[in-house]
């Protein structure tokens, strides 16, 4: 099976979180609320360097995703 890039995610043991998963490699689910990710990879200490480099990228990638979607809703 093929997934998109993001995913929307919520959970009503979390009512006021927002998650977005991001299904390519690093894979991570970022909570919008506060911004906490959590990678669902293992990483090698060469591979922090540039997870570090790539990060922020991935994580306003994100939460452009997550504007892009709820723009979408409220048209």
């Amino acid at each position: 099976m093929e997934f998109p890039k993001f995913l929307l995610g919520d959970n009503t043991d979390y009512p006021t979180a927002i998650f977005v998963v991001h299904t390519e490699f690093p894979r991570f689910i970022i909570n919008l609320e506060d911004d906490e990710v959590e990678w669902l990879e293992e990483f090698s200490k060469e591979d922090e360097k540039e997870l570090e480099e790539e990060a922020e990228n991935l994580i306003k990638d994100a939460t452009a995703f997550y504007d892009r979607e709820v723009s979408r809703y409220e048209d």
